[in-house]
Formats: structure tokens, sequence, C-alpha cells
């Protein structure tokens, strides 16, 4: 079993930039790869990046890759993501999701789910 809880969201304005951080329980999170997506209100849930277990590989949405990057610390069964030059469109609500692969990542399953950190970006 793993617990995925999420931590770093606020408001800031078109420019800034935020960290947001996943951690988990569970002995086997490490194992896991890891991926962020977000919701906007109204909005179907979109894919934002995920990291393999061991963070040799990552993937990222067209729309952030740039501008985001995905990293881990197993030692701390962590996943952060960083987000640079923030823009209003990147408002919503990201979650951390674990699964097996990126590929499930990618096709939108997952194993386990956080409950969401909410990110608002003024303009």
């Amino acid at each position: 079993q793993v617990l995925l809880v999420e931590s770093g969201g606020g408001l800031v304005q078109a420019g800034d930039s935020l960290r947001l951080s996943c951690a988990a329980s569970g002995r086997t999170f490490s194992t896991y790869a890891t991926g962020w997506f977000r919701q906007a209100s109204g909005t179907e849930r979109e894919f934002v990046a995920a990291i393999s277990w061991g963070g040799s590989t990552t993937d990222y949405a067209d729309s952030v890759k740039g501008r985001f990057t995905i990293s881990r610390d197993n030692s701390k069964n962590t996943v952060y993501l960083e987000m640079n030059s923030l823009k209003p469109e990147d408002t919503a609500v990201y979650y951390c999701a674990a699964a097996p692969n990126i590929a499930l990542l990618q096709g939108y399953v997952y194993d386990y789910w956080g409950q969401g950190t909410q990110v608002t970006v003024s303009s």
C-alpha cells in the first residue's frame, strides 16, 4: 500500500515559480513510476509529467515542457515538480499518482492517487 500526500501549492503571479512535493509512505514506493496530473475547474484531468522509478526517464506534456521539471529522491520517498514561468492557464488542482511504469501513467492508469494541492496563478 502506498499513500501519497501532495504539498506546495499556493497563489502566485504569472512568471513566478513553485515547487510541489509528493510525499509517499510505503516501502515499495521506490519501485513505482510517479506522475503529476492536473485538473482545472470544469475540465478533464490532464497529464503533466512522469518519472520512472529510478529517475532515469521523464516525460512531459507539451504544455509544460521547458518550464516544469520532475524529479525524485527515493531516500526521502518524495517526488517533486518544479514549476517555473507559471501562467494563468497552469491554474488547477495538481495530483500525484503512482503506477508500475511510465507508460501506464501516460495512459492514465495508476495504482495510487493523492488528494491534490491547489495551484492558482494570477495574471
